[in-house]
């Protein structure tokens, strides 16, 4: 490999390091991604991406990409509980509950109301390649899988890499100005000395990817179903069986995710594999073929640091949970999101370089919050046991009679039946978290506080409360251009543009926005939106969320974060303005207190 030198250096080509090659294509900054593997994962993995992304998706020209292959709202929007798809015994082929998730059957209407998007379903296997070829497109040549970085170095100036072609073996050097570790934490962090903090090594997670047709037993409405019968071991137990697709609605590849103790001598191999899963289904003479069995320790991690020097961890090299709600991949997204456009700015010369301080300010409490709810919503499946009747050590006969009396058609089955549907409501936590996806936010770092509280916060993460307050993200409303239907998400572009909104009487913003503009030679749309505009408000939303007056202003980041606003106009716009760029672009204090308007 020949010697290169570049802005960025990604290390890993999994979901976090192609969307950051792809974020950073698309805000202009030249740079290398390597991938010690040869392609891209083997293993379905992560497959839920949530509204968040999928409007991060929508932003860089992907959405419709993902949408055109991944799982339709009609197989998404259902989770459930069986006894077992198969067998012919009273117990088996019972449902236990269903619930409406991620934004599908009653919860698609609040849904559709804060945000473009719906959420989507894609394993990690094809997902990835999917952005693995977009990336190429937008860097041709900047992507090396079958090179790994075997070490480096940082220096005031940049990281200078070394990094061997596994193909050849030969080894050349990258110089660059900055370094994004999306390796998944196999390296880099332990390189610099960043600890992963929080309970590991808790269970051995087992994940078996096959192919078999299941149309006669599966209700394909259904993304997951839980297994739970008196010859399993509750929810994690027994296992959750995964629609993979490629085809939806009568899917050729699934996934059962379970779990044992990592000591357990009785862990499955791929040898084990069939006759398990034909055991599990209750379908004994399935005809099915295993792709791969997988292992990989259930925890709970966060990083201590998410930046060391010009060295930022993001995606699973920042944090690590259970997989329940999906955040694993959806956080990564997010990372490379919010420290994309910062380099860019950084590189461009438009943002001081402490502004990259941010991205650890932003995003590391939103990483900590995602762990803790990841934690508690896997834990919470064992309440579920417990809401069944079922404990710890309970022989086979004591679980059927669980089982029977829960089913009965009694007085006390009614009770049962009752008593369980109120512990599985709380499992909303995990396929009804609107919220938790959408709404999260920054409290410090690129941005300028107005001295205004916070909105409530539904503390299950259903409820979603929109917002202009700075450091939340941008609400939705569909808008009326040329005749056109657009989102508010959409007025700003993926190439690094800030966006200045104002309302009918808000000509001076935007007189003095051309004026800022030049001044810090940024790039900045200013827009008008209401009766007689440009952008008219179409459906009287965005009156309804945008909380400043016809003559204010709200400031919107390159991520569709809100930045800054004044609820009316202010005697020096000008000076206004300055203030508030200077403070997002980290050429002065961040979060400058200001006068509440």
């Amino acid at each position: 490999m020949q010697d290169l030198e570049v802005p960025v250096l990604i290390v890993g080509g999994g979901g976090c390091g192609l969307s950051s090659s792809i974020f950073l294509s698309d805000l202009g900054v030249d740079h290398l991604l390597v991938e010690r593997h040869a392609t891209t994962s083997h293993l379905p993995k992560a497959h839920y991406l949530n509204q968040r992304s999928m409007e991060v998706f929508r932003q860089h020209h992907l959405a419709d990409d993902i949408y055109a292959v991944g799982t339709p709202m009609e197989h998404l929007g259902n989770v459930g509980w069986m006894t077992s798809l198969g067998g012919d015994r009273p117990l088996d082929r019972q449902w236990i509950t269903r619930m409406d998730s991620f934004g599908g059957g009653a919860l698609r209407e609040q849904y559709l109301a804060d945000s473009p998007v719906t959420a989507c379903n894609y394993p990690q296997i094809r997902l990835e390649p999917l952005l693995k070829g977009e990336a190429e497109k937008r860097a041709p040549g900047k992507l090396l899988f079958n090179h790994e970085m075997v070490t480096f170095t940082q220096d005031a100036d940049g990281v200078s890499a070394q990094i061997q072609d596994r193909t050849d073996g030969s080894v050349g050097s990258v110089r660059a100005k900055y370094l994004i570790a999306a390796d998944g934490g196999k390296s880099i962090a332990q390189m610099l000395d960043v600890t992963m903090d929080g309970p590991t090594g808790l269970l051995d997670m087992v994940s078996v990817h096959f192919t078999a047709d299941l149309s006669e037993f599966y209700d394909s409405s259904c993304v997951m179903i839980w297994l739970v019968n008196p010859e399993g071991a509750g929810s994690w137990g027994s296992g959750v069986l995964v629609q993979m697709g490629p085809t939806w609605g009568k899917s050729e590849e699934w996934v059962v995710h379970f779990t044992v103790r990592p000591d357990d001598p009785e862990r499955w191999n791929d040898s084990a594999a069939i006759s398990r899963i034909r055991d599990l289904l209750k379908v004994p003479d399935l005809e099915l073929q295993v792709h791969k069995v997988s292992h990989w320790i259930l925890e709970g991690v966060l990083a201590s640091r998410y930046g060391v020097g010009r060295v930022f961890l993001a995606g699973d090299a920042a944090h690590r949970h259970p997989p329940t709600n999906g955040l694993g991949m959806n956080s990564a997204f997010q990372d490379a999101h919010n420290l994309a456009w910062k380099l860019s700015a950084v590189l461009r010369e438009e943002a001081a370089p402490s502004i990259l301080e941010s991205y650890e300010v932003e995003r590391r409490p939103v990483g900590m919050r995602n762990v803790d709810w990841a934690m508690f919503t896997f834990l919470n499946h064992m309440v579920l046991d417990a809401g069944l009747g079922l404990r710890p050590g309970m022989s086979v006969a004591e679980q059927e009679a669980e089982f029977t009396a829960f089913f009965s058609d009694t007085p006390m089955g009614e009770t049962r039946r009752a008593r369980a549907a109120e512990v599985f409501s709380t499992q909303r936590t995990e396929f009804q978290a609107h919220d938790l996806e959408i709404g999260y936010r920054y409290d410090e770092g690129a941005l300028v506080h107005d001295g205004t509280e916070p909105p409530p916060r539904d503390p299950m993460g259903n409820i979603h409360y929109p917002t202009t307050r700075p450091g939340h993200r941008l609400p939705h409303a569909w808008l009326e251009v040329a005749g056109k239907q657009i989102s508010t998400l959409d007025l700003v572009g993926r190439a690094g543009q800030f966006l200045l909104i104002t309302g009918p009487d808000g000509e001076a913003w935007c007189d003095a926005a051309r004026k800022v503009t030049e001044n810090f030679g940024i790039s900045l749309r200013a827009v008008r939106i209401g009766a007689e505009c440009e952008f008219a408000d179409c459906t009287g939303r965005w009156n309804a969320v945008r909380q400043i007056d016809d003559d204010g202003a709200i400031i919107i980041r390159p991520d569709n974060h809100v930045g800054w606003r004044s609820k009316t106009i202010v005697a020096d716009i000008s000076s206004e303005l300055e203030h508030a760029f200077t403070a997002i672009l980290g050429r002065g204090p961040w979060s400058i207190p200001a006068i509440t308007r």
